[in-house]
């Protein structure tokens, strides 16, 4: 059963699953599509087209799929995307995308976003990441799954950071982050292999092993980047895990943290 509060606007070109939970003040627009299960708190305002999936919660004062912050927009129908079972904490801004790009900001399953996070126009993060309180993210950046951002991290526009990587507190980063790799500082550098969270993640020592050799080779042999991706490339045939984060170096044309 919908349980909507009477002091919540809703917008008749909305589409609301049966069960969803909808708090006082809220207001949800036009274009805007809710499914089962979802509870969104009191003061939060989402605009559409906007597509929010199953077992999200939204706490109050969020500002869900609005426009782009991008002077080119000229209110063209771009979209945000939400998947399952995501925590949206209070104030935190999420934006639709714009038509330089895919036209979608898309946003995956089971993540963590935790208050006054910002996510730009046409992100697109994976799913089970961690985004602590004031983490924000520029337009165009991609995340990939399982990765941490720490309180008050940025990444600038573009950037891409890889899976189960790690950004340290107030880190600012303006290069593309490798997977499982720390980052740290203004502006990020590699700070070691993020092993406390690989093994929480049931990596055994047999694979963080294998990946500290790769982060060595990259980062402490004192080979030049394509030598370093030479080897890795050859290294990552034992191991799954060095494979991701060879095929990382590989297909990302953007210069790394080093």
């Amino acid at each position: 059963m919908t349980v909507i509060d009477a002091r919540a606007i809703i917008d008749p070109g909305a589409v609301l699953a049966d069960d969803v939970s909808i708090g006082p003040y809220s207001v949800i627009g036009a274009g805007v599509e809710i499914g089962p299960g979802c509870v969104i708190g009191p003061h939060v305002v989402i605009k559409g087209p906007t597509r929010i999936g199953r077992n999200n919660r939204i706490y109050q004062f969020a500002s869900i799929g609005d426009d782009p912050q991008d002077k080119k927009y000229r209110g063209e129908p771009t979209r945000l995307e939400i998947g399952d079972d995501n925590t949206i904490r209070e104030y935190c801004t999420l934006n639709r995308g714009t038509v330089q790009d895919e036209g979608v900001t898309r946003i995956g399953s089971r993540n963590w976003i935790m208050a006054y996070v910002h996510i730009a126009h046409d992100c697109v993060l994976g799913s089970d990441i961690v985004m602590a309180n004031n983490a924000s993210l520029a337009g165009h950046v991609h995340i990939d799954d399982h990765a941490i951002l720490g309180g008050f991290a940025m990444v600038h526009q573009f950037c891409k950071i890889g899976a189960y990587a790690f950004l340290q507190f107030a880190a600012g980063v303006n290069r593309d982050v490798p997977p499982f790799v720390v980052a740290s500082g203004i502006p990020a550098k590699p700070a070691g292999l993020n092993t406390e969270g690989l093994r929480r993640h049931g990596f055994d020592a047999e694979r963080v092993g294998a990946l500290k050799r790769a982060y060595k080779l990259l980062y402490r042999s004192g080979l030049r980047l394509e030598q370093a991706r030479e080897q890795i490339a050859a290294l990552s045939m034992e191991c799954p895990d060095v494979a991701r984060f060879s095929h990382f170096l590989e297909s990302n044309p953007r210069s790394i943290i080093r």
